[in-house]
């Protein structure tokens, strides 16, 4: 609500101003004031003493505006790659270690993959998420294993942080991962990076399915346009 306030003015705002408009004692307003400026989302004026939105704020919308970027970028492609294969198609990022679902093109297929936009999963499980972790450097691998963990997800989750070094180098390789019931029995997904603006690594693309649909030719299949979405992706999204 504070922020809101502030919102509307520009120029700054007094303590009382604020207490008025949100009909609160000054001496709670100051409290919450001083939380939100500890945490730059207000300034106050050494000159007035008055307060308005900080820029901790600007800093927030460029990054959620960087993430609907990658979403326009993403979304022409995603679509392709669903109607090649009639399968399920992902985009998402990392946030605050796990991965968060960006966007979803699901199949015209009665049959559709469990998932939503806004969900989050684990790192080390998901094709999304391991492509993104394979691109950490060895101290913040370490330190994902201590603040995360590796639970177990199914019985073919990955739990040992040797076999798991040895999965990433692969991915690295590779260009790609693969998510093999890990998450979901019978669920096969398959991932590949996106490119930012800045050459890292902070998206990727993947196309989940049946484990009984995703095998063989098809599944070779699978994998090379998978890739391949992701570089279209990173171009459109640099050419943004």
């Amino acid at each position: 609500m504070l922020l809101d306030i502030l919102g509307g003015k520009a120029d700054g705002m007094s303590l009382t101003q604020i207490s008025q408009q949100a009909g609160l004692p000054k001496s709670t307003i100051h409290g919450l004031l001083a939380t939100l400026r500890e945490g730059r989302l207000v300034e106050q004026s050494d000159d007035t003493g008055n307060y308005r939105l900080g820029v901790r704020l600007f800093e927030l919308g460029n990054k959620v505006a960087r993430s609907w970027d990658i979403r326009e970028a993403a979304l022409p492609i995603m679509r392709r790659l669903n109607k090649e294969f009639g399968e399920t198609v992902h985009l998402g990022a990392e946030d605050n270690g796990e991965v968060l679902y960006l966007e979803k093109i699901e199949p015209d297929s009665l049959i559709s993959i469990v998932s939503e936009v806004g969900i989050r999963l684990p790192m080390h499980c998901s094709g999304l998420g391991k492509v993104l972790l394979a691109q950490k450097s060895a101290t913040e691998f370490k330190r994902y294993l201590s603040q995360k963990g590796l639970p177990a997800l199914t019985s073919r989750t990955i739990t040992s942080p040797k076999s798991l070094e040895k999965e990433l180098a692969q991915i690295r390789e590779q260009g790609y991962a693969m998510d093999d019931g890990e998450t979901m029995e019978g669920l096969r997904c398959v991932a590949a990076p996106i490119t930012d603006r800045d050459g890292r690594v902070r998206f990727a693309v993947s196309l989940a399915g049946q484990v009984r649909d995703m095998y063989g030719t098809r599944l070779k299949r699978i994998i090379k346009e998978t890739k391949l979405a992701a570089k279209d992706i990173s171009t459109r999204f640099l050419a943004q």
